[in-house]
């Protein structure tokens, strides 16, 4: 698969290519950076194209804490500040929360997919695994959303705060901490 076919795939939007089949030789690190706000650069210039952005998302793999761009037959290294997404919009189906990220993923929040949480100065940080290790940082106002439907649950024999989806409990933190 060339790069016309992986940009015609971006616009079409189908399934992924699969990037975790491919193993070409690393050609060393470039100039692309997926900045914290979700905004992407190459060499200090915004990427302001849709299509681009949703073909780099798609040929993006992790390994380890690195992150790559891979192809059938090179890949190079590029930097994350954060994750590479950001979910911008979530939706509920019976207590069963879907998330859409910046550049169009779906993703359910289930034992593959889980939620995690960051504290940081301004309050928890709520992340949702997309793909392969690959994640989305929810948007501040979904991250506040988000709050408004956690509830105290036990969690290892311990009552926690936390976030019910579906079946799940994802805890956020102890209950005496808040």
């Amino acid at each position: 698969m060339d790069l016309a076919h992986l940009y015609a795939h971006a616009e079409a939007q189908g399934p992924l290519p699969p990037v975790s089949q491919w193993n070409p030789p690393f050609c060393g690190n470039i100039d692309m950076r997926i900045r914290h706000d979700g905004s992407w650069l190459h060499n200090g210039t915004a990427i302001t194209r849709p299509a681009m952005i949703r073909l780099f998302a798609g040929i993006l793999r992790r390994e380890d804490d690195a992150y790559y761009l891979v192809t059938p037959v090179e890949k190079v290294g590029i930097t994350v500040e954060d994750v590479p997404f950001i979910a911008v919009e979530m939706t509920s189906d019976k207590g069963v929360l879907t998330f859409r990220t910046n550049v169009g993923d779906r993703v359910t929040a289930d034992e593959a997919h889980p939620l995690r949480f960051e504290a940081g100065a301004e309050g928890f940080r709520p992340y949702i695994c997309v793909r392969d290790g690959l994640e989305a940082r929810l948007s501040r106002s979904l991250a506040q959303e988000l709050a408004t439907i956690g509830e105290v649950r036990e969690h290892a024999g311990e009552p926690w705060f936390g976030i019910p989806c579906g079946a799940l409990f994802f805890p956020v933190i102890p209950a005496d901490c808040l």
